[in-house]
């Protein structure tokens, strides 16, 4: 029995060291709570800069063979889609003529979280790799034709300023942007390759159409082929852990919609890899569907389309995920890193100019915005997709399997609820009584138990002393004490291991929930449910010695810690404290530690994620007095030689029957 205890009190206190690192108290919160520092281009981010920046060209290539470059253009910025949410616009793309790439893309429903002064959110940045050079989302990299590719050389498309058209606007409301590169042989300025790059934005629609054609000009055949940046400067999402990462989407071959499955690409795994081969996105027996970038909330998922007559894309032979780290430091924590994504495009062979294969044109559609369950199952595209796969959850110590479908369907339960009660916060509240009042009788069985099991600790220890040499009879006789006296060790630890998986998704669907993120609890305290409640906002205090962070005094861990501390002073003793003071002094640091370790470990917790968890610490409360009173009256009535019956008698006592001394064969 004190070994299984003492195993359940380890656990319980590793898993509250796992929350307090996971909560980010030991991160600098200008860092954790803000997006990545973004470095600002060479050519600047206004048309005004870009104007003034003169015309650029791709350095020629010294070579023993024939040279290749390109004229470059004026430097220009496109904007496509609008900010406003009027409009119809999900986001505001802003195209830079450099690499034809995205510089900046901005959400029009969702803003910064800036309590002083919120602005729409930026989801897509410039960022830099190491040696300084410039990195935009979707650029053209690594341009090779035959001639390159036998001299082991390649254009860096992504530093040449590319052609910029006029903005096409349709009448369906979609606005198309173009851009056009033309690769000459030096010397002659004979045109040998055109690339043309084109976007297109729709209104009501969160997928972007993107298309790369690569056309032959030269009077032979050649062959072609790329590299590709996707998208990168996706920034921090989250007060509390990193949940950035990586992600690639398969289809099992032989399936259909049902047979999708997913790899990913964690920061951690990016920083250790050694190799090309640790960074790439694989999963044998697939075939590849999509890979994105993902934070808390959002993801960027580009989506190769296969050629007409195939059901998937072959053309796409290489998915690496990357970690830019722009300082260089060590451990990739000083708060400018991001990641990203390269796709290499597999070889293909133009005909002649004028011919009829004498260009390919590769399509994607690149979907920007929300990682939201109910919008994935409602479209019919993502759903066959799979984007759902973008979905995490903090498993913790359960298996993700488990985690996962019960997480969604509390998502779904609360976003039903919220339907006829408007209020996430007043959801949030509801679900959790909801939650105790359906697992009180497995709650109360265990607490029942657990009393009994303190009750019989004197014996337990005089069974353990008289037969300490032999383990055998040891045990024989611990459980004949457990069965006479109906009591079970196993009784006062199950019902806890059965309700831990679904407590732990109830959290991991209010903490990773887009609903909840900006959504008020009251107007005056909690306005955001996604963020810590922060009551009085201050300059950053460090803690002496420990070096913590702290910008805000916030109220919920507060209450929560001493919920916490009354629901202490209310369960059951374990055990007898004149037989055992040892574990009666262990409990009693119990009762001090936790409810100081709690608030702490979720004191920069989204304000969610506290109410949730006072919420239930408070019902606790509660229902320890209830189960204690039922406890005591039990005790009374057995005490008097009663046993209360149950509500089939009519709830009334009666008096115990002595067990005959004599058994009936």
């Amino acid at each position: 029995m004190r070994i299984a205890l003492t195993s359940v009190v380890v656990c319980f206190c590793l898993f509250c060291g796992w929350l307090v690192v996971e909560s980010g108290v030991f991160e600098n919160p200008s860092q954790a709570g803000l997006p990545l520092i973004l470095l600002q281009s060479t050519i600047g981010s206004q048309n005004d800069d870009l104007a003034n920046t003169p015309e650029r060209q791709v350095p020629q290539i010294e070579a023993a063979g024939p040279n290749f470059g390109a004229d470059g253009a004026p430097a220009k910025i496109t904007t496509l889609g609008s900010v406003d949410p009027k409009s119809g616009f999900k986001y505001q793309l802003e195209l830079s003529s450099k690499g034809a790439a995205i510089r900046k893309a901005t959400f029009s429903e969702f803003n910064d979280r800036d309590y002083k002064n919120p602005q729409p959110l930026v989801i897509l940045s410039p960022t830099r790799e190491a040696d300084g050079s410039e990195i935009l989302s979707m650029a053209n990299r690594g341009f090779q034709n035959d001639a390159l590719i036998k001299q082991k050389l390649e254009l860096p498309l992504q530093n040449l300023h590319w052609k910029s058209f006029d903005l096409e606007k349709a009448e369906d409301g979609s606005q198309t942007a173009r851009f056009e590169a033309i690769i000459k042989l030096q010397g002659t300025d004979e045109p040998v390759v055109k690339l043309t790059k084109t976007y297109k934005v729709s209104p009501d629609n969160y997928l972007l159409d993107y298309d790369i054609t690569v056309e032959n000009l030269s009077a032979s055949e050649q062959q072609v082929q790329f590299n590709l940046a996707g998208p990168c400067g996706l920034g921090r999402e989250s007060f509390r852990s990193d949940m950035r990462k990586i992600v690639a989407g398969f289809r099992v071959r032989g399936s259909q919609n049902q047979g999708i499955t997913s790899t990913r690409l964690e920061k951690k795994n990016l920083i250790k890899a050694k190799s090309l081969d640790d960074r790439q996105l694989t999963k044998p027996g697939t075939d590849f569907l999509w890979a994105a970038t993902v934070n808390k909330y959002f993801a960027a998922i580009v989506v190769p389309l296969p050629d007409e007559g195939k059901d998937y894309c072959d053309w796409v032979i290489d998915k690496t995920g990357r970690l830019y780290n722009p300082d260089g430091d060590s451990k990739a924590d000083s708060g400018d890193e991001t990641m990203g994504l390269d796709f290499k495009i597999a070889p293909s062979t133009l005909a002649a100019m004028g011919k009829a294969d004498s260009s390919k044109t590769y399509r994607f559609q690149f979907y920007l915005g929300p990682k939201d369950k109910s919008l994935f199952d409602k479209n019919e595209r993502y759903l066959k997709l799979g984007f759902v796969h973008t979905i995490d959850f903090i498993a913790c110590c359960c298996p993700a399997g488990i985690i996962k479908p019960l997480a969604f369907g509390v998502m779904a339960i609360m976003k039903w609820m919220y339907t006829f009660i408007p209020n996430y916060g007043v959801v949030i509240i509801i679900l959790v009584l909801l939650m105790r009042l359906a697992m009180h009788p497995i709650t109360k069985k265990s607490q029942v138990s657990m009393s009994k099991m303190g009750k019989l600790a004197p014996k337990s220890e005089e069974i353990k002393k008289k037969y300490a040499n032999n383990k055998t009879e040891m045990n024989k006789q611990m459980m004949a004490l457990y069965r006479e006296q109906g009591a079970s060790p196993i009784m006062g630890f199950l019902p806890m291991m059965v309700q831990m998986p679904i407590w732990i998704a109830l959290w991991s669907a209010v903490y990773a929930s887009i609903d909840l993120r900006g959504a008020p609890f009251l107007p005056f305290w909690i306005t955001d449910l996604s963020v810590p409640d922060a009551v009085v906002r201050f300059s950053t205090v460090t803690v002496p010695l420990l070096n913590w962070k702290i910008e805000s005094f916030n109220l919920l861990p507060i209450l929560m810690g001493v919920a916490f501390y009354l629901q202490q002073q209310l369960m059951p003793s374990q055990a007898n404290t004149s037989m055992n003071p040892q574990m009666a002094q262990q409990q009693k640091m119990m009762k001090i530690i936790f409810p100081l370790l709690f608030p702490l470990a979720v004191y920069t917790a989204p304000s969610g994620v506290n109410l949730y968890i006072m919420t239930s610490t408070f019902a606790g409360v509660i229902e320890q007095h209830v189960i204690r009173k039922h406890i005591q009256e039990k005790e009374e009535a057995e005490s008097k030689g009663l046993v209360a019956t149950t509500s089939k008698t009519g709830g009334k006592v009666k008096k115990k029957k002595p067990k005959p001394f004599y058994r009936n064969m």
